[in-house]
């Protein structure tokens, strides 16, 4: 990433998470499997917003999306009862890819972990990559 602060003006979508007892560990902080748990809740509600999960979700649906790989990098500690908000954004729009970026800010604005991973839309028929339309990578990168 070249410039930091441009990076994290590029987010506009996030979702709010606060987190559970259940979600800490015997240190009394944030597990740390548990961001790839959140990053998957903000994706789904980011893919919503974006009206794709409706069309996956179908039964006659012919593409599926699944994650290709996903990293987290832990910034600063999370606790109990703390709310995030977890950011999402399409950062790179490939072929049948695109590479999902993740950004958790806590009550003060402080980042407290980010994240990227991709996800490859396939046939369900045979499991290859089905290409993005014109439309759909639009609809991936643009904000509203």
């Amino acid at each position: 990433m070249e410039n930091f602060d441009e990076w994290r003006k590029g987010f506009s979508f996030y979702h709010p998470i606060t987190v559970r007892f259940s979600e800490t560990d015997m240190f009394g902080h944030l597990n740390n499997t548990v961001p790839f748990t959140y990053f998957e809740e903000a994706r789904i509600e980011f893919l919503k917003q974006k009206a794709f999960m409706q069309d996956w979700i179908k039964e006659t649906t012919h593409a599926i999306p699944v994650v290709a790989d996903l990293q987290c990098d832990y910034i600063k500690q999370v606790f109990f009862g703390e709310t995030l908000n977890i950011f999402v954004k399409a950062n790179k729009v490939g072929t049948s890819s695109v590479d999902i970026h993740y950004m958790a800010v806590n009550e003060q604005n402080e980042i407290c972990f980010v994240g990227r991973g991709a996800m490859v839309q396939i046939s369900t028929e045979t499991g290859k990559g089905i290409p993005w339309t014109e439309e759909e990578k639009l609809k991936l990168v643009n904000s509203y």
